[in-house]
């Protein structure tokens, strides 16, 4: 009698196991449930909440990952006025190389910085060196071609 009250208690306790392996299948069912919300489906349901539901979620999301929801800062103006507003309008004009034309290169970087003979000479033999800071394009353009025209290598930056 002892071995039947042995052998009905081990059957108990492996139902119970089997019990909690198949709610654990449950649960794991659950979960599986839960992946097949499509993006879609989230956000129609965002559409159709009223405003003080939408804050609600956003308070829940916050305390539940620990994170702060911050509102986009809105801007004045249109996209054109902001690139406009990005467009560089100072530009520097970079001798890289001399050439060939050593001389008539210091002319013309004379001619362009008001520098004294030997302060040009300096500058172009240090090369590559900025010749002009802070120009406007059409400036910088003008420096580029003259002294590209007597053999030198400029990029403007």
């Amino acid at each position: 009698m002892v071995e039947k009250k042995k052998v009905s208690e081990k059957a108990t306790k492996e139902k119970k196991v089997s019990t909690k392996a198949t709610e654990k299948k449950k649960v794991d069912t659950k979960i599986t449930e839960k992946e097949k919300i499509s993006n879609k489906d989230i956000i129609k349901a965002v559409e159709d909440m009223s405003v003080k539901e939408l804050a609600e979620l956003v308070k829940m999301l916050e305390e539940k990952f620990g994170v702060i929801v911050a509102a986009p800062v809105a801007t004045t103006g249109t996209k054109e006025e902001a690139k406009k507003e990005e467009e560089k309008t100072e530009f520097d004009v970079v001798l890289a190389n001399v050439g060939e034309k050593k001389i008539q290169v210091i002319k013309e970087v004379r001619a362009l910085t008001k520098l004294g003979l030997k302060e040009a000479k300096s500058l172009v033999d240090n090369a590559p060196e900025v010749v002009l800071k802070d120009v406007s394009k059409e400036d910088a353009e003008n420096a580029k071609k003259k002294l590209e025209e007597v053999g030198a290598t400029i990029e403007i930056k």
